[in-house]
């Protein structure tokens, strides 16, 4: 599509002639239906039997998974779990660790029609039980290894990998609408909440193959994080798989510093990975050889520019950034065909329809600050939050769904990251509500006020702190057990700051982005 083309879409003028905020790309074509996803995700297996699917990295060579064996593994698990007396449309909650079970269990759980919920390994049992009390799954699929609270029942490792060879199930086709899955996210509220995608998410994501990845099907696609973290089963294995490119996935327990030489010695042509990984990467390479590469993906938290140019320096490779959250994965994107400016985020992807719009859900003038809005017509956007119907609601505002997300936009669509309007934190890819670690840390008895906020001790690197009052400081030990056996380990403080009284308004409440001004290196 020709630039010309692209900024005839963008412009929009209200009464009085003014520009407005509003990119309307041209609507996709709608989900065939019938539907599945995971059939949809396998859909090229066949054609592509001999080819590899998926290769898990060693130092010294690599596990490698046929589309073949893969679309076996994943059909077959689908027929254990039906003749584990499951029945389509339950749910099922996925406690499983870093490792090729996951996503097979994921897909197989989906090829026969159950709602998986993947889950992150590092949460902890109160943890789950909370999602179990709010799920009420109909089983759960359990690492051993991994934490979860009691449920009557779990289906182990040793029985999911005897599924891989029965027969293979059925695809359990339907309307592209239904509940596929559920991913969790951190609200507001400080209650985690349970999002609801419909089968069609799969689809939708086809916009991001130009609009973000340049994917094609030679592509061997490298993605940095672990098997059950949400970036990755999605931009790391179910993308490349469903175009028929191959995905490269380091060993679980990999080390940072060993990616270089991964991405090199298995001709990697596009690397994905959170600005982290990246910075780490970095911090050790001025130089990097890497001949194979096309170019690097990053998302999961905002990349800073000066990243960005120290990627480009040391690689001679650009750096796509993609914006984007649980409740619609990515939508804006820069990408090799529509590079982002300066430090623009970049632009919607072709099929979508962004607005910067004011609290009234109003459009503002071009390059005017406001809240970064999706249509509610979009394919990607999440069916709701289970349980609790009015938080969708009050993200609502007539067709649009506000993300929380500051941004302004230009004449031609692209679009500058601004900021959170609430106080939201980001730990590694990871969005975290301050007031649900906050209800953790208030029940240790030597704290009788805490307040949590993310506080940046270098450039480019942000940790969550925690400052409180009580009696006397606390031994940072005891607080970082305290909190070990509550939160997940992203969810955990870093730091933890002692102080006389909590920043506050005249009527007591906790003015949490006063916090920072307490800070101070090795606090």
């Amino acid at each position: 599509m020709s630039d010309a083309v692209i900024l005839q879409r963008v412009q929009r003028q209200d009464s009085h002639g003014i520009m407005l905020s509003i990119f309307d790309h041209g609507a996709p074509p709608p989900c065939p239906a019938p539907f599945n996803l995971a059939a949809f995700v396998l859909g090229r297996a066949q054609q592509n039997a001999d080819k590899i699917a998926l290769s898990v990295l060693r130092p010294a060579g690599s596990d490698d998974w046929s589309f073949a064996e893969l679309e076996q593994a994943v059909r077959g698990t689908g027929t254990g779990l039906l003749q584990a007396g499951l029945k389509p449309g339950q749910i099922i909650l996925m406690r499983l660790g870093n490792t090729v079970e996951f996503p097979i269990a994921y897909l197989g759980a989906i090829a026969a029609g159950l709602v998986p919920v993947p889950t992150s390994s590092q949460l902890t049992a109160p943890e789950t039980q909370k999602m179990i009390d709010d799920l009420a799954p109909s089983a759960i699929l359990r690492d051993p290894a991994v934490a979860c609270a009691d449920h009557p029942n779990q289906i182990g490792l040793e029985a999911l990998d005897a599924m891989r060879s029965l027969p293979p199930c059925e695809w359990a086709m339907g309307d592209p609408d239904r509940m596929a899955y559920v991913v969790y996210t951190s609200g507001t509220s400080g209650k985690p909440r349970a999002v609801a995608h419909a089968h069609r998410a799969i689809w939708a994501r086809q916009m991001m193959v130009d609009g973000w990845y340049g994917l094609t099907a030679k592509d061997r696609l490298c993605h940095a994080g672990a098997f059950n973290w949400t970036y990755t089963l999605g931009t790391g294995l179910m993308d490349p798989w469903t175009i028929g490119a191959t995905a490269l996935i380091p060993e679980p327990g990999t080390d940072i510093g060993s990616l270089p030489h991964l991405l090199r010695h298995h001709k990697a042509t596009i690397f994905a990975a959170a600005p982290g990984v990246y910075r780490k990467i970095l911090q050790e390479n001025t130089t990097l050889h890497l001949p194979d590469l096309r170019h690097g993906l990053c998302a999961g938290e905002k990349l800073s520019r000066h990243l960005h140019e120290l990627w480009t320096d040391a690689s001679g490779t650009e750096l796509h950034e993609a914006y984007g959250m649980s409740e619609c994965s990515t939508f804006i994107s820069s990408s090799p065909i529509h590079p982002a400016r300066s430090d623009a985020l970049g632009q919607p992807q072709n099929g979508r329809r962004i607005a910067i719009v004011d609290d009234d859900g109003q459009p503002v003038p071009q390059g005017a600050e406001g809240t970064i809005a999706v249509h509610r017509d979009d394919p990607g956007l999440m069916l709701g939050y289970l349980n609790a119907p009015e938080e969708f609601a009050t993200r609502m505002r007539g067709d649009w769904f506000l993300t929380g997300d500051q941004g302004a936009m230009t004449i031609d669509g692209q679009i500058t990251y601004l900021g959170r309007d609430d106080d939201m934190m980001n730990a590694g890819g990871y969005r975290v509500s301050p007031v649900e670690v906050e209800a953790a840390l208030i029940a240790h008895p030597g704290i009788t006020a805490v307040g949590v906020t993310d506080v940046e001790i270098k450039e480019d690197t942000r940790i969550i702190a925690a400052f409180y009052t009580g009696p006397a400081p606390l031994d940072t030990a005891d607080l970082t057990q305290f909190a070990s056996e509550r939160l997940a380990r992203y969810k955990q403080p870093r730091a933890y700051i002692h102080l006389e009284e909590m920043p506050a308004g005249a009527n007591g409440k906790l003015i949490r982005r006063a916090l920072p001004a307490y800070f101070t290196i090795g606090a």
